[in-house]
């Protein structure tokens, strides 16, 4: 009878401390609420644009048939009214359209650092992302890390630190730290120049040189630039850019500039990374796809090569 009692004794403890620890593990883990969908606000300056696209339409057509599968992360606002969005923006978009009214959400207390780091890393993921987006999201990255205590060296160049911290923000999208510089530069282009650059109409490197000409400079360029049709190549963006930087620069010599003949053009062909990466593995780098592509124009090279070979040979049988 005691030795029941004892065993009686002993499971009871035993339960009480499994309960007491799957207790605590149950409040370690993040817990999904349903939120009403207009008690979700949009990220403070929220660098990424969400759009009424095909990928957006796509989008409702799933949420209509399956609901929302990733939950959205989100934290409460300062004044205690509802919640801002870290991540799912597209998704809340999407999901107002399809008719939801409430959303799957996870709830964290963060910090307007850690949140800024947290929404910029999962919206770089996504694979359709403009100049500008990545622009500004890299800037706000690296004001994130800056505060939250990276070393003052880190950050004491013009514009966004030195390498290792644009680096740092980099990784997560893969781009070198130099890139990243050169994105961040594009937050000084006006906006009217910056729309040109996300619509294809301003290439990339020049619209780096172009950003280092102050907001007169730019909208003078602007204006030379309609004035002659003409969309500036790198070596006339760095033309300006040392007029700019000289003091010499005026409305009349940036008009000179752009009408001149984009000599580097006529003598370079550009194959755009995005147009190359459909054809490579991820892990490519320039490099080894500009050996390949070599590698495979030279066996083509031989094959024409080989072709007219041996058409000289049949003709000459005749």
């Amino acid at each position: 009878m005691p030795k029941n009692n004892l065993n009686v004794t002993l499971k009871g403890l035993d339960e009480l401390l499994f309960s007491t620890e799957e207790q605590r593990q149950e409040e370690k883990r993040e817990q999904v609420q349903q939120i009403p969908i207009d008690e979700l606000y949009p990220f403070t300056n929220h660098p990424f644009k969400v759009l009424e696209d095909d990928s957006m339409a796509q989008t409702v057509k799933s949420i209509k048939e399956y609901g929302i599968l990733s939950p959205l992360i989100a934290r409460p606002r300062p004044d205690g009214d509802g919640y801002e969005i870290i991540s799912g923006h597209r998704r809340q978009f999407a999901a107002r359209e399809a008719g939801l009214e409430t959303l799957p959400v996870i709830v964290r207390d963060m910090d307007d650092d850690a949140a800024t780091i947290l929404m910029v890393d999962s919206n770089l993921q996504r694979e359709q992302i403009s100049p500008s987006e990545k622009a500004f999201a890299y800037k706000m990255k690296l004001d994130a890390l800056k505060h939250q205590g990276a070393r003052s060296d880190l950050t004491s160049r013009q514009v966004v630190g030195k390498l290792e911290a644009a680096a740092l923000v980099g990784k997560v999208s893969d781009e070198s730290g130099r890139q990243v510089q050169r994105y961040v530069r594009l937050t000084n282009l006006i906006p009217e120049l910056l729309d040109m650059v996300d619509n294809k109409k301003i290439s990339f490197n020049p619209a780096v040189e172009l950003s280092y000409l102050d907001e007169k400079q730019q909208r003078a360029f602007l204006e030379a630039m309609d004035s002659t049709q003409n969309a500036p190549s790198v070596s006339q963006a760095q033309k300006l850019k040392k007029m700019a930087q000289k003091g010499e620069f005026t409305a009349e010599k940036a008009s000179e500039i752009m009408e001149q003949e984009k000599k580097s053009e006529l003598d370079t062909v550009t194959i755009k990374n995005e147009i190359l990466r459909k054809y490579f593995p991820r892990n490519y780098t320039p490099r080894q796809m500009e050996q390949k592509i070599i590698q495979l124009l030279d066996a083509w090279q031989q094959q024409k090569e080989q072709t007219k070979q041996k058409k000289k040979k049949q003709e000459a049988e005749r």
